[in-house]
């Protein structure tokens, strides 16, 4: 008998039913963290997803892990580093998952799990969200040395003492308090919960008008947007320096290493 090769398992699901796509990030060994391949397809689905008039609405989730999204895959940073001297973002063709925000139709976020960096990225970008109790949520990107200038649309988000503390501390904070503070749309026990809970809502936004669905979204997230954009791109510019420093690749380098990373300052 010949040894069958393994078949590798996608790193993004991604399937249409009765008006609503299921986007699922299905990397559960690296706790659904995106590396270049996931980045890359997430791309490419958002593009198709808005050239797809049967789709309605969008439910956006992960595979099951105890994680939502730890956010960029710290060990390929590590490696494509080593290996070609390059910054792994250079490596992807939405860094940001810009175009995410852009999608025509509502995303409902399933978070099954912790989420932190560019997990919290992810759920910024979604429109309405569920997460699950007695989890986590966190900016963390002050202890890999790295930015988080996509966090910009926060600031009409959160209140900015909340957001200041975030992203200076990197420390995680439980899921509830961002409920109470109206980040997060709904809480559930488990993540079978979670998942029904965004089914209803898509179900309800599947059947409403398409056209004023449409509309109502791109409306609050174009009148947000007169001051969104011009913080975003300032802080990409105040990030230059992060980005290119040493520290930057200290902390993937380190977090592949088994180690506890060593700043520089520069």
């Amino acid at each position: 008998m010949t040894n069958q090769p393994a078949v590798s398992e996608p790193p993004v699901i991604f399937t249409k039913q009765d008006g609503i796509a299921t986007v699922k990030i299905n990397r559960p060994r690296a706790r659904n963290a995106f590396n270049v391949e996931t980045s890359d397809t997430l791309l490419r689905i958002w593009q198709e997803i808005d050239e797809s008039p049967d789709v309605r609405c969008i439910i956006f989730t992960s595979s099951d892990c105890g994680t939502f999204c730890a956010g960029m895959d710290l060990k390929e940073a590590a490696r494509l580093k080593a290996e070609t001297g390059r910054d792994i973002l250079s490596f992807y063709k939405d860094p940001m998952q810009a175009r995410m925000r852009r999608v025509k139709v509502p995303i409902v976020a399933a978070m099954t799990g912790h989420l932190a960096a560019g997990g919290m990225m992810l759920s910024l970008n979604c429109d309405i969200r569920v997460g699950l109790k007695n989890t986590k949520i966190g900016i963390t990107e002050t202890k890999i040395g790295r930015g988080s200038p996509w966090g910009m649309p926060l600031v009409w988000m959160l209140p900015q003492a909340v957001l200041m503390e975030m992203t200076m501390t990197g420390d995680l904070y439980p899921i509830e308090r961002f409920h109470e503070l109206g980040f997060i749309n709904y809480l559930e026990e488990t993540p079978d919960k979670v998942r029904s809970r965004a089914t209803k809502i898509a179900e309800s936004i599947r059947d409403n008008a398409p056209l004023s669905v449409i509309a109502g979204k791109r409306a609050i997230l174009n009148a947000m947007s007169v001051g969104c954009d011009a913080g975003m791109e300032s802080a990409f510019h105040i990030y230059r320096e992060a980005y290119s420093s040493e520290d930057a690749q200290e902390g993937p380098r380190a977090f592949a290493e088994g180690r506890k990373p060593v700043w520089k300052g520069r």
